[in-house]
């Protein structure tokens, strides 16, 4: 398993996290998604690395903007 933690923009309510959980969540490999609405920090447990470009657009189809990946 691979955790990664994207921070992503303008998020500010319960339904925020439930629409960026739930496209996230959507892409293949994705086990779980955990989303801390006070930091922007969006914790991803995958098979894999997920690629940048697919959570940037799954980010982008919930409304919202990617900040980028954190490096571990």
């Amino acid at each position: 398993m691979v955790q990664d933690v994207y921070a992503v923009k303008g998020m500010t309510c319960d339904h925020c996290v439930r629409a960026v959980s739930s496209e996230i969540g959507d892409l293949a490999g994705v086990e779980r998604v955990e989303v801390d609405l006070a930091s922007g920090k969006v914790t991803v447990t995958s098979e894999r690395r997920l690629e940048y470009g697919a959570v940037a657009a799954a980010v982008d189809e919930a409304g919202y903007e990617l900040g980028g990946r954190e490096d571990r």
